[in-house]
């Protein structure tokens, strides 16, 4: 499974637009200017396209995000670009869903609190992130995948064949 990159842009983008008809809209209000509106308008969408697209890019162009198979699973050990880990089934405690904000995620829990501890500062940053917010660093998305959520879970179920709990 990798990240849909249309899915991503037209998230961000939405945002994108969105900030910068705000920004751009709070002038006229005021002085009724036309011109000047058009213009922070603009510069606002550049500024924030260009921020979007970089986090657009870094989400996205990292390789495959989750592969399953029936001796286990490979997920990326962070967010954005980064390494992946080789999981097997038994070393796995549990496969979960959660949502944050607009993303809905799957969760791997290892049986080893350790698991993925010598990956480096970077992923220990992200990971300790993701710890937080889902319970562990090992995370996937659901809803900004090139393949439908129904898929992704009915696959983890189907290679984890019982050894693993599914919620």
């Amino acid at each position: 499974m990798r990240h849909s990159v249309q899915k991503r842009v037209l998230l961000f983008g939405g945002i994108s637009l969105g900030v910068a008809l705000l920004v751009g809209c709070l002038p006229a209000l005021g002085s009724g200017e036309v011109l000047v509106s058009l213009a922070i308008i603009g510069c606002a969408l550049v500024f924030f396209g260009l921020i979007f697209g970089l986090q657009v890019w870094l989400m996205t162009s990292g390789g495959p995000v989750l592969a399953v198979g029936p001796a286990g699973l490979w997920i990326k050990t962070r967010p954005t670009r980064g390494q992946a880990i080789w999981l097997p089934w038994e070393a796995i405690a549990q496969v979960y869903r959660r949502r944050w904000a607009l993303e809905k995620m799957v969760c791997v829990r290892p049986h080893d609190p350790r698991t993925g501890t010598n990956l480096g500062a970077f992923t220990a940053v992200d990971s300790s992130m993701q710890q937080l917010f889902f319970g562990t660093g090992f995370t996937a998305t659901l809803n900004f995948a090139d393949r439908p959520e129904a898929e992704i879970m009915g696959a983890i179920a189907h290679y984890a064949a019982g050894r693993v709990p599914i919620n």
